[in-house]
């Protein structure tokens, strides 16, 4: 057994199921846990200009980073927090604690895999090493009746393969974390804040959506499942609108990794033998399924996620990036009252509805007939729930360049609206 290790937090920012975790402690002795601002994504801009990431999801993030440090405290153990490259600087605190390993769970996106290769290759060089692990999916790919180069293309497949063939694993337990050596003369470092990512006084004037961190994610999820039972009505109020309770609002958890997929379904597996299990039940797990999806589709068709021709390479897709136009959109003044106010709701929260994404996505490429790669990218700059593949898979989607056999997967906005906002509340909310 080595004699010290590193854990380096990505988007897994969780103590429980946490297989970085769990293999680091069965690896070494000693161990320091690190998290790494990375300045490209919070202090970066998209390849339209776009914040890389918006206040929403920069002040969950730093909550989620306050609450893991409080957490380790409790178990006797530190944080150690820095701002700036993970490849530069992690091999640095491998060389000032004399670590043999750093334990990480992988990436599949081109970024990411960016960030991981290169830190492989600087630690290499110095004599140490990276061991990656799991933790982002409800499915472990080697479970799988399939290699992920012949991933279903079509989520009904894919569903209905995994679903006859493969259980999903029981999550991990959280592991004894042993106590760091007292000999380590790192510096903790100060977490930042938001006007240490550029944001004003002004700009940061605003009450979260959602409380960031491990703890508020599992309070989120005892409440949906065990202390109101909503989620024995989900398929029947997640296309809603307004208020909290219409949905679960996992995602922003599920993103970051405060919460684990693996955990989530065993909960509701336990709920539907101690409470009720029916349709509803099912379908949260069902979106669970989506987010594994979206991923192996990242996994299998890399970069083409993020091309305008989509997985299927098409050439014949709107181009156009007349900026004005797109203004109207992103602002929330297009004169369309339905689509206005979910994007103001977004602008003002860093969330939207679901089925708001699938409206405004539609207007912007159906109607407008702009480059759906303009409301990806500022999806992934506002969302507080952003995630990669499942962000751009689903704009893939209803560009008509992803999954759907269909590829005119046009929203009649004046009939959404008067389905999902009969008495126009949620326009008079957003207006």
């Amino acid at each position: 057994m080595r004699k010290r290790g590193i854990v380096w937090f990505r988007s897994d920012l969780r103590l429980h199921d946490n297989e970085a975790i769990f293999e680091a402690i069965n690896h070494v002795k000693e161990l320091l846990y690190v998290y790494v601002f990375d300045e490209r994504v919070f202090l970066g801009k998209t390849k339209y200009g776009f914040r890389k990431t918006e206040k929403y999801r920069s002040k969950f993030i730093i909550q989620s980073i306050h609450n893991l440090r409080q957490n380790l405290k409790e178990r006797g153990c530190r944080l150690i927090v820095r701002v700036g490259k993970p490849e530069l600087i992690l091999p640095e605190i491998c060389k000032e604690s004399d670590s043999s390993w750093i334990f990480c769970n992988r990436e599949r996106t081109s970024e990411e895999k960016y960030v991981q290769d290169e830190l492989e290759k600087n630690l290499w060089s110095i004599g140490r090493e990276v061991r990656f692990c799991r933790g982002k999916m409800l499915y472990y790919t080697s479970d799988l009746p399939f290699p992920i180069t012949h991933t279903p293309d079509t989520f009904s497949a894919f569903r209905k393969e995994v679903e006859k063939f493969v259980p999903v694993r029981k999550p991990l337990p959280t592991a004894d974390i042993e106590i760091p050596d007292s000999r380590f003369k790192i510096e903790d470092g100060e977490i930042p804040d938001l006007s240490d990512f550029g944001f004003t006084d002004e700009e940061q004037k605003f009450d979260p959506l959602l409380l960031g961190g491990e703890s508020a994610g599992l309070h989120e999820m005892n409440y949906y499942l065990w202390d109101s039972n909503l989620v024995s009505t989900y398929k029947e109020t997640r296309n809603g609108l307004l208020g909290r309770d219409y949905s679960s609002k996992f995602s922003a958890y599920l993103s970051a990794g405060c919460l684990s997929p693996k955990l989530v379904a065993h909960q509701v597996f336990s709920y539907e033998k101690e409470r009720n299990k029916n349709e509803s039940t099912y379908w949260l797990v069902y979106e669970l399924m989506w987010r594994d999806f979206f991923r192996l589709m990242g996994k299998k068709y890399e970069n083409s996620i993020f091309q305008l021709g989509g997985i299927q390479q098409r050439s014949d897709v709107n181009s156009e990036e007349d900026m004005e136009a797109f203004e109207k959109w992103s602002s929330g003044n297009t004169g369309v009252p339905f689509v206005d106010a979910n994007m103001t709701e977004l602008n003002e929260t860093g969330f939207m509805s679901n089925r708001g994404r699938q409206n405004v996505a539609s207007y912007l490429v159906n109607d407008m007939k702009l480059s759906w790669l303009l409301g990806a990218s500022y999806f992934e700059s506002l969302l507080i729930d952003y995630d990669p593949c499942s962000n751009y898979g689903n704009w893939n989607y209803i560009a008509g360049v992803g999954n759907d056999p269909r590829t005119d997967r046009y929203f009649n906005i004046e009939t959404q609206a008067k389905k999902y906002d009969p008495e126009g509340m949620y326009i008079k909310k957003w207006s």
